[in-house]
């Protein structure tokens, strides 16, 4: 129970110092609103639907990323520990493209994808992408090599060595590198909605900021911390209901 009041106790006090700092002047209530301001404003949009209309849209496009980005990571990361003329083939191209900024690539995908979901949803998986190729790589490159060889020499294909060695001994390592992901994908949900199109919860931050709304935006501003939280959460659960064998 002391735990668990430690964990809570700096959010409470966050949110008491956000609550009375506007309130007793230090700060304009206009650049910060109070937290029960903020409520209110929330309160609004989500009973007019404005909020649930805009973060539908988002969690769509933060999804298909996202599952693109596992589908092909792990797929691409494996292969290249699997196989060395993928690595040859491949890793230098992840070498050159991994200092680039993944936000930098979003004007580019406008330019290929257009302004609709399709540059959003692209935006996602690319950055959502690399994360998972160097966990699963790293993860079937990790598996113990005699376990490999011995599995090999009785008879087994080398199919079937990855699908029931490679792949389970991988899979604590994929599912980290699926973690980081989950919350790349939230920052480029919302900073290509800051660019793209007229839906979605970036859109609605920058659309309110621009109209003055700080109050608003605030509130979409903790909606997004909120889902990517929740989000979260909901991993690190099927990530231990997934890895419950190794114990």
């Amino acid at each position: 129970m002391v735990s668990g009041i430690l964990r809570i106790l700096p959010v409470v006090i966050v949110a008491l110092a956000w609550e009375l700092i506007p309130r007793l002047g230090l700060i304009d209530p206009e650049m910060l609103p109070s937290l029960s301001a903020i409520f209110a404003a929330w309160v609004k949009m989500l009973g007019s639907g404005e909020l649930f209309h805009h973060a539908v849209a988002s969690l769509a496009n933060w999804a298909a990323g996202l599952g693109l980005g596992v589908l092909f990571g792990v797929a691409v990361g494996v292969l290249m520990a699997w196989y060395p003329t993928v690595n040859a083939t491949v890793g230098p191209l992840l070498q050159m493209t991994y200092p680039i900024p993944r936000t930098a690539l979003i004007p580019v995908m406008i330019l290929w994808f257009g302004l609709g979901a399709g540059s959003k949803i692209a935006s996602i998986f690319s950055g959502s992408l690399l994360p998972v190729i160097l966990s699963a790589f790293n993860g079937a490159r990790g598996v113990d090599e005699p376990l490999v060889w011995s599995a090999l020499g009785l008879g087994a294909s080398r199919r079937r060595v990855l699908w029931e060695i490679v792949l389970p001994a991988a899979l604590p390592d994929i599912l980290a590198g699926i973690r980081s992901a989950v919350a790349i994908a939230f920052v480029l949900m919302v900073t290509s909605e800051f660019l793209i199109g007229q839906r979605g919860l970036g859109y609605l931050i920058a659309f309110l900021g621009d109209a003055g709304q700080y109050a608003a935006m605030f509130a979409v501003v903790l909606t997004v911390a909120a889902l990517g939280f929740i989000a979260d959460r909901l991993y690190l659960l099927l990530m231990q209901r997934l890895l419950q064998w190794r114990e």
